[in-house]
């Protein structure tokens, strides 16, 4: 695990920027509806991690009050 997180996180963004240029090359207007894509995966991704953080912090600090 603690080489696989760093191949991951190298490669996904170089696979995703290659599948780009393939959909380029394949139709050139099928580049902007991948990205389209991506970048709305982007946005449900930071607004699940936002989410998250947010109930984290209420708990804690929920908990901090009751002692």
């Amino acid at each position: 695990m603690r080489l696989a997180k760093p191949i991951l996180l190298v490669t996904t963004p170089l696979g995703v920027v290659g599948g780009l240029r393939e959909a380029y090359k394949l139709a050139g207007g099928l580049v902007y509806l991948m990205a389209a894509m991506v970048a709305v995966m982007l946005v449900a991704v930071a607004w699940i991690v936002i989410t998250i953080r947010r109930e984290r912090a209420a708990e804690t600090t929920g908990r901090q009050n009751q002692l």
